[in-house]
């Protein structure tokens, strides 16, 4: 078993009130990056475990507990795409794995659905991130969650529950999970060996288990570059430098350019930083002289860059549109 972040003891204490509620099915909904899907994954195992202990955890020794673990318990299913069970491999046709949840995953719960417990218990599926679900999934799950066989628990695990259909929100007990605090987070990334603790969470959004992924991207060469470019818009060489990012995958440089853009925004409005901690002064020097109006501007023209990113076939090109554009908004 694995063990619940130390930000999610008051999470664990919450979820074990629900244990004395009837329900079919929770939605746990939070910010990516916080563990909601681990703490799914525990709660599961714990209503599955033959001897939880005073806490509610699972023991970890009974037999349900070793079926749980080796991913064979007849009682429990994870419903996820196919990319993430599969890390990226092509499958037989060459296709890369689906990034959604398929209707034809739903159906094949079918005979799981109609199976009585193995252990006479509860039954569990956790279904992540349920925003995966394409439009006949949700329908079809959405007919199980309005007549859910007895003693089955449905989980969905969200970072975008806007998403959903209002039917499905409508048969969920929502269950939402804050951003963990930061003094929480910071000695959780120490112990996990990061080595910029702070600015990784800072980056990260506050997402911790991201900010471990985020961790070698600060130092990388090709953010370092964008950065530095970024601060001096008047001496900045687009040519030379979409030269330079054409191999770095081209969402994440349009995250860095948002989660800059973020900052200048915040700090010309309200003169605070969330990304960018150590960079006050540069941002503040920068943004004085710009027009509220074109930072507004940047903002609408990354967000739309963020939707071409998935789908660019010149990443030089892209990069270099994307650079023009921000040099020509900030010296305007």
């Amino acid at each position: 078993m694995k063990d619940i972040y130390p930000w999610q003891k008051n999470d664990w204490a919450r979820l074990q009130e629900l244990r004395k509620r009837p329900t079919h099915g929770l939605l746990f909904k939070g910010t990516k990056g916080i563990g909601k899907l681990d703490l799914a994954m525990n709660f599961a195992q714990s209503l599955l475990c033959q001897h939880p202990d005073e806490s509610d955890f699972a023991c970890g020794k009974c037999p349900s507990c070793h079926w749980f673990e080796q991913g064979s318990h007849p009682d429990f299913r994870l419903l996820q795409p196919k990319t993430l069970s599969l890390e990226g491999e092509e499958t037989e046709t060459g296709k890369k794995p689906s990034k959604q949840i398929s209707v034809d995953q739903i159906r094949g719960l079918a005979d799981f659905f109609g199976m009585s417990a193995h252990q006479g218990g509860r039954r569990v599926i956790v279904i992540h991130p349920a925003e995966a679900m394409n439009t006949n999934a949700a329908n079809a799950l959405l007919k199980n969650l309005e007549e859910p066989p007895q003693g089955l628990l449905f989980i969905l695990v969200s970072h975008k529950p806007q998403q959903l259909l209002p039917t499905i929100l409508s048969r969920c007990l929502s269950f939402a999970l804050p951003a963990p605090d930061t003094a929480s987070a910071t000695r959780w990334l120490t112990e996990q060996g990061v080595k910029n603790p702070a600015e990784a969470l800072a980056v990260s959004g506050f997402a911790p288990l991201q900010a471990v992924q985020l961790d070698e991207q600060l130092g990388s060469e090709e953010r370092d570059k964008l950065l530095r470019a970024v601060r001096q818009p008047a001496e900045l060489d687009v040519f030379a430098l979409a030269e330079a990012l054409q191999k770095t995958e081209q969402v994440l440089v349009v995250q860095w350019l948002q989660q800059w853009c973020y900052d200048l925004i915040s700090m010309k409005q309200a003169g605070k930083l969330r990304y960018h901690p150590g960079e006050e002064a540069a941002i503040k020097k920068l943004v004085g002289p710009i027009a509220p109006l074109n930072l507004a501007r940047l903002q609408k023209h990354l967000q739309t860059a963020q939707r071409e990113a998935q789908h660019t076939l010149n990443p030089k090109l892209f990069f270099e549109s994307l650079l023009l554009a921000y040099r020509q908004l900030m010296l305007e």
